[in-house]
């Protein structure tokens, strides 16, 4: 094979595995991807095929072993609770707008306005106040609030949560 067609190949084994990576979890495919582009550029400049096989594999290896910890970092299971809409189990809220015990309603949390359905299809009228316990992709789910008693979720923990 010549080694500028070996380049060639290299690139674009290289820009496929970088680009597979985004929906690739934990940092695997970049690696390689970034040791193939490196390759293809020392064909370009004339060097051997089997060169460019021995610097991809020495130039992925010592990125994958380089972006580990990174990888581990970005990968803990631990979530962050106050990121996206997690923020809001346990939350309280006001209902704005009645909320049957078979359809939705609207109710405010903090100053945002979410549509709203009762955890145990309770009729919640206006004015009442409520907890957050659980999201449900554009809808919140809640259950009046009982003085002393913390909301428990409905859902699952997540992978690594306490329970």
């Amino acid at each position: 094979m010549d080694p500028v067609d070996a380049a060639v190949v290299f690139l674009v084994l290289g820009l496929g595995l970088s680009a597979a990576e985004i929906v690739a979890p934990g940092l695997v495919l970049l690696p390689f991807g970034i040791g193939a582009v490196i390759a293809s550029l020392t064909g370009f400049v004339g060097a051997p095929v089997w060169l460019q096989a021995v610097i991809f594999v020495v130039a992925s290896t010592a990125i994958f072993v380089a972006l580990r910890p990174i990888a581990k970092r970005l990968n803990q299971s631990d979530q962050d609770e106050g990121v996206g809409a997690r923020r809001l189990v346990g939350a309280r809220a006001l209902v704005l707008e009645d909320i049957p015990s078979d359809d939705s309603g609207m109710v405010r949390i903090d100053r945002e306005q979410w549509r709203a359905e009762s955890l145990d299809d309770a009729r919640l009228p206006k004015g009442t106040s409520v907890v957050v316990t659980e999201v449900r992709g554009t809808r919140v789910i809640v259950t009046a609030e009982r003085p002393g008693e913390l909301p428990t979720p409905t859902e699952p923990p997540l992978e690594g949560e306490p329970t």
